[in-house]
């Protein structure tokens, strides 16, 4: 199911990733175990704020069905679902919250060489139905994704991709919002980890007549160190610097201030990640 150009949230997503993943403003640890038996158990404690929350999930897999199961500290059950190759070339997601029963949704993905569609239906009582299909190779894809309601037959979204992928770059464009703003983004890998990147996102916005442009990168310090660092228009300035302390064992320190106040305090941020 790899051979194709892949699902429509792959477009952009290096690009996205680079400038997000990691960058947080709350204080979190988590520790993950494999039991003898298979499962995957993750605790995590997160405190925003003045608020602390948490939850301990538990993942399995059997032949081709994988089970995600986590549980919060407000009694919140969420379960995920996943079969693969039902039907050749398929993945089909089922996913559910408890008490919340509308909360429900199920997801077909179809994966071809030259295409993937993809269908998720949720199930509560005025559902939304959501399409997305890409054309193309894994270097070179075109796509679409739309939601449609039913019950007052309107769409809810229509957005547009196309998307370039190279060894060491990625670059697409993305019109959005149903045809409101576009966004074009662009990464260049420095090394064949893909440790070390640059990036450029640049978004526009035609109601409010509004720009906005980021870059950022990623710099690998050694084979255990990385740090990254982006800055916007607006003066956004966010920075972190990511360790691995243990083997699969993750600390990161993060921060974002705006550079246009700076009598403003910064946010910190901090993460644990612990795999024993």
């Amino acid at each position: 199911m790899s051979c194709g150009p892949g699902l429509f949230s792959d477009i952009g997503k290096k690009a996205r990733d680079l400038l997000t993943r990691d960058y947080i403003s709350d204080q979190k640890i988590s520790v993950s175990t494999t039991t003898a038996t298979g499962v995957a158990i993750t605790s995590t404690a997160t405190k925003k704020g003045g608020l602390s929350s948490g939850d301990v999930g538990a993942v399995y897999k059997y032949n081709n069905i994988l089970v995600d199961v986590k549980v919060d500290t407000e009694s919140k059950i969420a379960t995920t679902l996943t079969f693969t190759e039902i039907v050749p070339s398929t993945k089909t997601i089922a996913s559910f919250k408890f008490p919340d029963f509308n909360s429900g949704k199920v997801e077909v993905q179809y994966f071809h060489c030259h295409a993937t569609l993809a269908s998720a239906v949720s199930l509560n009582q005025t559902p939304t139905i959501n399409l997305s299909t890409t054309i193309g190779t894994p270097s070179f894809v075109i796509g679409a994704e739309a939601g449609y309601e039913p019950s007052s037959g309107r769409l809810t979204k229509y957005t547009a991709g196309i998307g370039v992928n190279k060894p060491d770059s990625n670059a697409s464009i993305i019109l959005g919002d149903k045809g409101d703003t576009i966004k074009a983004s662009y990464i260049h890998h420095l090394d064949e980890l893909k440790k070390t990147a640059c990036v450029g996102e640049i978004t526009r916005r035609f109601s409010l007549n509004e720009n906005m442009f980021t870059v950022g990168g990623s710099y690998a310090v050694d084979s255990l160190t990385m740090v990254k660092a982006k800055l916007n228009n607006h003066g956004k300035l966010g920075a972190l610097l990511q360790h691995e302390i243990i083997p699969k064992s993750l600390v990161t320190l993060s921060s974002e201030m705006d550079t246009k106040a700076l009598d403003k305090t910064p946010k910190f941020g901090l993460a644990l990640a612990l795999k024993p």
